[in-house]
């Protein structure tokens, strides 16, 4: 076992699937000798050349058309889309091509495309780069979407997405990069995508949520315990496909519930989760569904980000409400 942060995670994740696989390539701006903004790719053009890691021109559009051209030689194209506002130049590649492509043929060819992107606020990014636009792809049939909130997560996650056989979107919260380490094994192992992990155990009330929302609310649940509100935080890990079943079993074992999103709240997940828990819990609740969320307004300027962003404080006045119903 390794020490690492999360960025350090995934550039492992990487190189392992790349050492396992002659067919995966890594493209995107900047990821070749500069190892990305981030460094998430760093290393891996010394290791594996310029035939197989390789930068390409600042053109989403064309890094999407590019990805799904290799996907049909055969090829397990990751491309990363280098701040997650920058998807729309892209968006007939991911939702109207790569996530229709095995339905379209019949199953005659698949699309093995991994769609990397950092997103998320609380590190003061210009506009375009800190937007959580989750919720438009969630609502893409044909697409996975993974948010790993914690390093071990990241690696398995990302080497399960590349070795799945249809696009999955892989977003990495920016704010997660490089803020704790964790151990994680350093052979080669995978976290099942769509499949919620419990990361608190709790009596009281559900908190069901993802990405850094999962550390916020797990510090929020610390906080409510003083108070003698025992909160089990359910950690999403994928939103689509959507883990009903750990979702259903913790909210009828609990009774109560609140969803947390960083997204504004009428971005969807959220809304979602509390639609599924309705139809399948409705007669367990002891009170109606919580929801924080951020306003439903364009992401700020960095001065006006904390403000914004939802917080501990807001999960634990939302998490005394329900209690209180």
């Amino acid at each position: 076992m390794a020490q690492m942060t999360m960025i350090q995670a995934i550039t492992d994740a990487l190189r392992t699937e790349m050492r396992n696989d002659d067919n995966v390539l890594v493209f995107g701006e900047d990821v070749a000798k500069n190892g990305g903004v981030f460094r998430a790719t760093e290393g891996l053009y010394n290791e594996f050349g310029e035939d197989r890691v390789f930068d390409t021109p600042l053109a989403e559009s064309g890094i999407g058309g590019l990805a799904l051209g290799l996907a049909l030689q055969k090829y397990r194209p990751v491309m990363e889309i280098q701040f997650f506002g920058f998807i729309f130049e892209a968006m007939d590649s991911v939702a109207s091509q790569l996530a229709r492509l095995r339905y379209r043929s019949g199953g005659v060819y698949q699309a093995p495309v991994t769609i990397r992107s950092p997103f998320g606020g609380g590190v003061k990014t210009p506009e375009l780069h800190a937007d959580n636009l989750e919720g438009l792809f969630y609502e893409c049939p044909g697409l996975k979407v993974v948010i790993p909130s914690n390093p071990y997560d990241a690696k398995g996650l990302l080497i399960s997405a590349i070795r799945d056989n249809d696009p999955v979107l892989f977003l990495e919260h920016m704010k997660l990069y490089r803020s704790f380490r964790e151990e994680v094994p350093e052979n080669e192992y995978t976290v099942e995508i769509g499949k919620a992990k419990i990361t608190r155990e709790g009596t009281d009330i559900s908190i069901l949520t993802y990405g850094a929302m999962v550390r916020t609310s797990l510090k929020a649940a610390e906080q409510l315990k003083k108070d003698g509100i025992d909160v089990e935080v359910i950690d999403l890990r994928t939103i689509s496909p959507l883990d009903v079943e750990t979702i259903t079993k913790s909210v009828k074992k609990t009774g109560r519930a609140v969803v947390v999103q960083e997204a504004q709240k009428q971005a969807g997940i959220a809304a979602h989760v509390i639609a599924e828990i309705n139809d399948r819990a409705l007669l367990y609740l002891e009170a109606p569904v919580g929801r924080v969320t951020a306003p439903d307004t364009v992401f700020p300027f960095a001065a006006a980000e904390d403000a914004w962003l939802p917080n501990e404080n807001d999960i634990v006045g939302k998490v005394k409400e329900i209690i209180s119903f």
